[in-house]
């Protein structure tokens, strides 16, 4: 018995074999509240289930089937790839922009950097009460001034046209302070020699930015537009805080449809999950193809 404790000690006293107990706590974890989940929704978008589990029917691919004919569901994913395709670059754009301008360890860039990055700490939740309240026609802080000037009231949640592009204005204003700090970083990694070398040949600060600092960041840069591009298709806090999927469901998005389905009568928790599965499957698409994408612009700029 002591030979087999030794002998076990030894084992998992080697660097290599100890590191599986470290990570054994998260893989667990990730277990049971990702890959247990997520094999449960796609078992249940075969069947036809409340959110009781009574009545429980199997349908095969009905569920499947019934998407592709169901508008609103067609809409809501529409939505979300409009949202996507407006935020994720402009949150990339804006944060590049901000971590090349608050690169240096001054000051006054130390200040900025930690303004900005108060937004990614507090609740989309109580962000999104607030602005809806300071861009409420009626009530609103913004509207009131922009009228003082004798500019019309804007019906920013309101309008069809207005809605989606200020949850990703919002969306922006919230979330760049974690991709300014990530590219930040990489910015802050390069090379001085590079630039001073530039610098002597003559190159704008415009060209060392280009010919420089973003083939040195891509990694960072890449990260960043995948990371995005996975959160954006899963909106949902700030469209249902602020607008609920209105105007006439130009904002209801792919999650917010799930969440009603499934959690709103008559409870169609089957249904719900099959467009998840599906929701799920676009997003790995998107997200291996933009991944490889970045991968071979990697290669081909190193």
């Amino acid at each position: 018995m002591n030979a087999r404790l030794k002998s076990l000690g030894a084992y998992w006293n080697r660097p290599n074999h100890a590191a599986y107990l470290f990570i054994l706590p998260s893989f667990l974890i990730l277990i049971l509240f990702v890959f247990v989940p997520l094999i449960g929704t796609f078992i249940l978008g075969f069947f036809d289930i409340n959110i009781f589990f009574t009545n429980t029917k199997y349908v095969g691919l009905e569920n499947f089937v019934t998407f592709f004919h169901d508008s609103r569901a067609l809409n809501a994913f529409k939505n979300t790839l409009y949202f996507t395709i407006l935020e994720t670059p402009v949150q990339v754009v804006v944060g590049l922009i901000m971590a090349a301008l608050l690169a240096k360890n001054t000051v006054f860039n130390k200040f900025s950097r930690s303004i900005y990055f108060i937004p990614v700490v507090c609740s989309l939740t109580s962000i999104g009460i607030i602005w809806s309240m300071l861009l409420d026609p009626n009530i609103g802080a913004i509207p009131y001034l922009l009228s003082k000037f004798g500019m019309p009231t804007p019906q920013f949640f309101r309008d069809p046209h207005q809605a989606m592009p200020t949850i990703v204005a919002l969306t922006v204003w919230k979330n760049f302070g974690v991709t300014m700090m990530i590219l930040m970083a990489g910015i802050q990694g390069i090379s001085q020699s590079y630039y001073e070398s530039a610098e002597i040949d003559g190159a704008t600060k415009f060209q060392q930015f280009y010919k420089i600092t973003i083939p040195q960041i891509l990694p960072s840069l890449g990260f960043c537009i995948l990371t995005n591009l996975i959160g954006s298709l899963q909106v949902f806090d700030q469209v249902y805080i602020t607008t609920n999927g209105g105007p006439e469901f130009k904002t209801e998005t792919a999650v917010q449809y799930i969440y009603s389905r499934g959690f709103s009568a008559p409870y169609q928790l089957g249904y719900a999950s099959a467009i998840s599965a599906i929701l799920f499957i676009l997003i790995a698409i998107l997200a291996i193809s933009t991944n490889y994408y970045l991968n071979r612009k990697e290669k081909q700029l190193g």
